[in-house]
């Protein structure tokens, strides 16, 4: 075999496998859902879900000091609206939320002490707005643009991450990122939720051990600060 030869079966074989490739990438691109497919798994897992509980670990992190802060704690969610979150002690913080105004308890630091309040319509509130696709309050197509992000460059290889941003622009976030579960069994399942704020400060919370549709009583929501809590603004 000449030289001319072994150069011309070499660039025949290059050329047929760059054309197996480009074959093939389109095929596994069709395999990938698209934003919109990702948001209606997440819309139409959450049209069925009336009560959601489970333990929460969240994480604040303030960019202009470079701190973060973490909790645990257990929330539960009902339908229309309400939402409740505990926090472990020695923190012990409550954030309630009725259906019509967010109420937030910060225990007293010392035995004796007074505790301290603020409460806020729920549509001044960041938590329901953000969060309104698990209490029923908001669609995602109707609120929301948003956009597939990669989720193996975030470290999140159970599933879907969709950036949402507010359709009309809210003072509270700029983003909210979801984390999606795709598993047939469990597809549109929200693991863990990102809140973007206006000064790029992230408040991150991961729900573990989700109990849904369980018996969440309404009673839970309808709590109310100690009578000696000092009231403050938000």
């Amino acid at each position: 075999m000449n030289h001319r030869t072994l150069i011309s079966r070499l660039c025949a074989a290059l050329a047929l496998t760059a054309l197996a490739f480009a074959s093939a990438r389109p095929a596994r691109a069709q395999d990938e859902p698209d934003a919109a497919t990702v948001a209606a798994w997440v819309q139409t897992f959450y049209d069925q879900t009336q009560t959601m509980s489970a333990r929460f670990v969240q994480r604040f992190v303030n960019r202009e000091f470079q701190r973060t802060d973490t909790s645990r704690g257990q929330v539960r969610f009902r339908k229309p609206g309400m939402m409740r979150f505990d926090y472990d002690q020695p923190n012990g913080k409550i954030i309630v939320v009725d259906g019509r105004q967010l109420t937030a308890y910060d225990p007293p630091d010392e035995a004796g002490g007074r505790g301290q309040y603020y409460q806020q319509a729920m549509a001044d509130a960041e938590l329901p707005a953000a969060l309104s696709f698990l209490t029923g309050t908001g669609r995602l197509e109707t609120d929301f643009r948003f956009r597939r992000l990669d989720a193996s460059r975030l470290g999140y290889e159970e599933g879907e991450v969709l950036e949402l941003r507010p359709r009309r622009p809210s003072p509270h976030y700029t983003r909210v990122v979801l984390f999606v579960d795709d598993n047939a069994e469990r597809r549109g399942i929200v693991h863990r939720v990102i809140i973007i704020d206006h000064a790029n400060n992230r408040n991150r919370f991961d729900f573990l051990d989700q109990q849904l549709n369980r018996s969440v009583p309404e009673s839970v929501f309808g709590w109310r600060p100690p009578a000696n809590a000092r009231r403050v603004q938000p």
